[in-house]
């Protein structure tokens, strides 16, 4: 049995051939470490991390390449940029709809003195933008938010946010994890002072690499919680005060930012708004075809029904490829075995490390069924897809 691939959402699936190819020249002709090596093998390398930190900044409308950090991920980039710039008496705003990447080390934080608060969502994930303001207190020292939902898709008004945030003086933070590859996003335009991303989701690189931009003024306020060798100025056991050096200490994942580049090319090569035309028109047809379902009580689709908002002319996305749905007349992981197993259909069923998520959502505990689709999806796969669901949610 042939497999579908639709838990995209997780890790994007299948690379393209460049992203493997790059990788495999740089472990079998390569092999060097940069910063460390006095060889023309790893001044040709640095040129390629240094190529990449162009293209990130290029993509994400950053300020500088030197302000790019490389980590081993999301969820690494959230905790360096929190936990170095939050202080005990500091009051800090989240969604309701955050996923422990952001909210464990939130909790964590709180344990030592740090207040947060959540900026209530709806049923359909979507942030209620008219609470933000009177939540912010005399100690509030920064927002965090998600670009987009990793449950049901729903994309935040991050610029309105942004916007507010320059208004009172306060700093924004922003996980990209579902949106980086797929939609726009501008760090100047946005007033995003620390954009958080991964490379393994829809930058189409390798696990195991991902990052952090930051502006100019956020330098001195984050405190590094990593420091080691840097391969520049090792006369000191001092911190470099200099970026990127500052963040980035060990050995940097090579391999992964060989197939980042190759991933991020692939991209610019592409185009942001065909790939975002591409998954959302698959996204919507997905939907479409479940309504029916939804009308006779046989499912639930969490989220926004429609994709787009279309506005004098320009279509703006409201959500991402992602749809969860709970079945109920069937255990949605039961359903999600079924798909598997008898349909070939490969998904991500339980709770998504988003727990209270799922309670804006009025999921909790129960969790979804999440459908994750990609670069590389068909309508054969969509339409697939909605046979097995309606087949399963019927019995």
């Amino acid at each position: 049995m042939d497999k579908i691939y639709l838990d995209n959402g997780a890790t994007s699936f299948p690379k393209p051939f460049e992203v493997a190819d790059a990788v495999y020249e740089y472990m079998t002709k390569c092999g060097s470490n940069i910063n460390r090596g006095g060889y023309e093998v790893a001044y040709d390398l640095e040129g390629t991390v240094f190529e990449t930190r162009e293209m990130l900044v290029e993509m994400f409308g950053g300020t500088d390449c030197k302000n790019v950090v490389f980590t081993k991920n999301v969820t690494e980039s959230l905790n360096v940029v929190l936990k170095g710039l939050l202080k005990p008496g500091d009051h800090v705003l989240c969604s309701s709809m955050e996923h422990n990447a952001v909210m464990r080390p939130l909790v964590q934080l709180q344990k030592k003195g740090v207040e947060f608060d959540r900026i209530p969502g709806n049923e359909n994930g979507e942030l209620i933008l008219d609470a933000v303001e009177g939540m912010i207190k005399p100690n509030t020292v920064a927002v965090v938010m998600s670009h987009a939902s990793n449950i049901c898709g729903t994309v935040n008004p991050i610029g309105e946010v942004g916007v507010i945030c320059r208004k009172h003086g306060i700093k924004l933070i922003v996980d990209s994890a579902q949106s980086a590859g797929v939609l726009p996003i501008n760090m100047k335009e946005m007033n995003i002072d620390a954009l958080c991303f991964t490379g393994h989701k829809s930058l189409l690189g390798p696990q195991g690499i991902g990052g952090f931009i930051i502006t100019e003024e956020m330098i001195p306020l984050i405190d590094p919680i990593l420091s080691g060798g840097t391969g520049s100025i090792s006369h000191t056991e001092e911190i470099p005060d200099f970026m990127p050096d500052r963040f980035e200490p060990g050995t940097m994942n090579l391999p992964g930012i060989v197939g980042l580049n190759a991933g991020l090319n692939w991209i610019k090569t592409k185009g942001l708004d065909r790939i975002a035309d591409h998954e959302l028109y698959l996204t919507q047809r997905f939907i479409d075809g479940l309504l029916p379902l939804e009308e006779k009580g046989l499912i639930r689709i969490c989220g926004l029904k429609d994709c787009w908002k279309e506005e004098n002319g320009k279509k703006t996305p409201l959500r991402t490829g992602v749809v969860s749905i709970q079945t109920l007349r069937t255990d949605c992981a039961d359903a999600a075995f079924r798909l598997d197993f008898e349909y070939g259909i490969e998904t991500r069923v339980g709770l998504h490390c988003a727990p209270n998520a799922h309670k804006t959502l009025g999921t909790f505990p129960i969790g979804t069924i999440r459908f994750s689709f990609g670069n590389f999806n068909t309508d054969e796969d969509v339409d697939a897809a909605i046979k097995a669901v309606t087949e399963i949610a019927s019995v």
